[in-house]
């Protein structure tokens, strides 16, 4: 079996560095001990702060003239190289424009965390950066080699006010994985569990505000001279310096963690480990140690008897419950971050990076779903400004082409086999010619999706995130008593003035793949639906169906029971009428076609039994509307048969024929 830390990613904290454990280090330099003026104002800072970032700097220029030698000089160097290539038309070859993109994110990743966390940013924003260098950006890593041992020991100590050896009864000295932010080591404690300890990199918060500053100041520049910038990059900084300063904070990943357990606790699925508190600071976080195999191994998951598949379908449905049902979704689930367990569980790890939806975002998502599906790309435009991508101000009319050439050729294949990759990625072609501007929370959700499509496609090759995820969408819009969705609902259902029985079948057979379907809840739904306002033109189809078939009954009732008659008391008309009516449709008075389409549909939901109806009739029965729906039968069957005395037994065969004639 194979053994991963809770956490593999970075993190962090915000308590000043122990200023007598520094020393040399690999990963972010460490400040000279000339810069100790701002080095210790800049530990001190507990939250992101602009302004005062900036007054450090400016009141102390030493290190900030040596970083941005450090910084400036490769950059200028790889722009210099960019402008020559543009000059000479370079930049048009596709594989000249890949190298360039890629030797952006290898200098990122030269130039420390900042850096890395600011290209990783940048990499789920289609609205800023082109298609090309948006791949590699994505692919951008902030794994780099561990620091001293002795500086993370001292740190724990400094931090929790105790010597390792009174916290730990055994702790690994070298770290079994590191990133940008922190490292991880092996532990185990007094009372015999076993932990995995996060230490943070000494001096981390002084080196991300320094170079927060640098970049902030970068973006400042661009968003005034490169007139091809329109999103406000300093923005973006400043965003990004919030969840930056968020993740070094290992108090708030601990209580994130307990957060996601909490949300996830009725889910026997999902494992999250335990959170030690005492053994837990701003700067380190003791964790349960979680025995399991990454996710991406399938070799190692099958040798402990789990189905990668299996494994997949539980982190896509975790992933939606938690976009779109609690609003709190873990924005990193990289393979190092999600871990198939032996007992047949998926564990979350690391909790550092995450992000919230508001529950308007969260249905204005559901709904654009449903426009998608209806191929409304004028409607889908308008869920774009709704969800916060385009101003009130911006002109809709040259997107919706664009919307229905980037997703009308996949929609011929249905939305279970869209390629969601390659769908982003026409997409952002979209967004960055038109004045598209990326929520930070979609950006999230973007990386997060991407990421685990990426974890499933190296289980099953033909793995198709939006697939995978439609029954859930469909199961949330069948189920959920949001008036919102109640509309989306009736928009997908209806085409004008027809209901689409299809799309109703193809919707509740979606939502019967979830495991988790409430099927007595989902009745409860399609009879809420039926009975509201929504449901009106439902309604009158199944009076309508009622009366046709009903009349059909009682007509050929009466034509049997006239054929009984002496032929001298049969009524003139009975004789055609009767001829005209053998090819009349026949049937029970339940087999009207919505109740017979509606009771195949049910009927193919797993767990779905006829006592489950009988015992919503004293509802049913209950509903003002059905009463209005027995008026409505009523009066239809009294036109119907005043119709058939006065048409069809009243008036000879040779009448109607001189009737029929003069109307020609």
């Amino acid at each position: 079996m194979v053994s991963s830390p809770p956490a593999t990613q970075s993190n962090s904290s915000n308590l000043e560095t122990p200023l007598n454990e520094l020393g040399p280090q690999h990963g972010p330099a460490t400040p000279a001990p000339r810069d100790l003026g701002d080095f210790i104002e800049a530990a001190g800072l507990l939250s992101y702060d602009p302004a005062a970032i900036t007054r450090i700097y400016a009141g102390h220029p030493q290190r900030l003239i040596r970083r941005l030698w450090q910084t400036l000089v490769p950059i200028g160097l790889y722009l210099l190289g960019v402008g020559f290539d543009w000059a000479s038309g370079a930049l048009k070859l596709k594989d000249r424009a890949r190298t360039r993109a890629r030797e952006c994110a290898e200098l990122l990743a030269e130039l420390g965390p900042a850096f890395i966390k600011a290209g990783q940013a940048l990499s789920t924003r289609p609205d800023i950066v082109p298609p090309v260098l948006l791949e590699e950006l994505a692919q951008l890593q902030d794994q780099l080699p561990g620091f001293d041992s002795a500086l993370a020991m001292a740190c724990i100590e400094e931090d929790l006010g105790a010597p390792v050896d009174e916290i730990f009864s055994q702790l690994d000295r070298e770290p079994i994985s590191a990133a940008s932010l922190g490292q991880v080591h092996r532990g185990t404690l007094h009372n015999g569990e076993r932990v995995a300890v996060k230490v943070q990199r000494p001096g981390l918060r002084e080196q991300i505000t320094l170079d927060l500053y640098i970049v902030r100041n970068i973006a400042a520049w661009m968003n005034t001279n490169v007139g091809l910038i329109r999103s406000d990059l300093v923005a973006l900084i400043d965003e990004l310096g919030k969840r930056v300063f968020e993740e070094m904070d290992y108090l708030n990943e601990a209580a994130n963690a307990e957060r996601f357990a909490a949300l996830h606790r009725h889910n026997p699925r999902i494992a999250v480990p335990r959170i030690f508190h005492e053994a837990t600071s701003r700067r380190v976080l003791t964790m349960e140690w979680i025995e399991g195999v990454k996710l991406t191994n399938l070799e190692a998951v099958r040798a402990i008897g789990v189905d990668p598949d299996d494994m997949v379908q539980v982190g896509v449905n975790c992933s939606l419950q938690q976009l779109l049902e609690h609003g709190f979704f873990h924005a990193d689930p990289h393979p190092g971050n999600l871990l198939a367990l032996a007992d047949g569980r998926l564990a979350y790890l690391d909790f550092g990076m995450m992000s919230e939806v508001t529950r308007e975002s969260r249905t204005g998502l559901i709904q654009a779903v449903v426009h998608l599906v209806n191929r409304n790309f004028s409607a889908l435009s308008k869920d774009f400004v709704s969800l916060g991508f385009l101003g009130e101000e911006v002109d809709l009319e040259p997107i919706v082409p664009a919307f229905e050439g980037v997703f009308g050729q996949a929609l011929e294949m249905g939305v279970s086999r869209m390629d969601f990759k390659v769908v982003t990625d026409d997409l952002s072609g979209v967004m960055y010619r038109f004045p598209f501007r990326v929520p930070p929370y979609y950006a999230l959700i973007i990386r997060s999706l991407v990421t685990l499509e990426g974890i499933a496609l190296s289980v099953d090759p033909s793995f198709k995130i939006l697939g995978a995820a439609y029954p859930y969408f469909a199961r949330r819009l069948m189920e959920d008593p949001d008036p919102s969705l109640r509309r989306s609902l009736r928009e997908m259902l209806f085409d004008g003035e027809e209901f689409r029985w299809q799309r109703l079948e193809n919707l509740i057979s979606s939502a019967s793949l979830q495991a988790e379907l409430d099927i007595e809840g989902l009745l409860d739904q399609v009879l809420d639906f039926l009975f509201s306002a929504n449901g009106g033109l439902l309604r009158q189809q199944l009076v309508d169906a009622a009366v046709e078939r009903m009349d059909n009954l009682a007509w050929r009732t009466t034509v049997r029971l006239g054929q009984r008659l002496p032929r001298s008391l049969q009524p003139p008309g009975l004789r055609q009428a009767r001829l005209m009516d053998t090819s009349s449709s026949s049937g029970p008075l339940l087999d009207l076609e919505p109740l017979r389409q509606l009771a195949a549909i049910l009927q193919d939901l797993p767990g779905f039994e006829p006592r489950l109806l009988l015992r919503r009739l004293p509802r049913v029965l209950g509903e003002p509307d059905l009463r209005r729906m027995g008026v409505d039968l009523a009066r239809g069957l009294a036109e119907r048969g005043v119709v058939h005395l006065l048409r069809d037994l009243l008036v000879t065969p040779d009448v109607r024929k001189t009737v029929e004639l003069s109307s020609r």
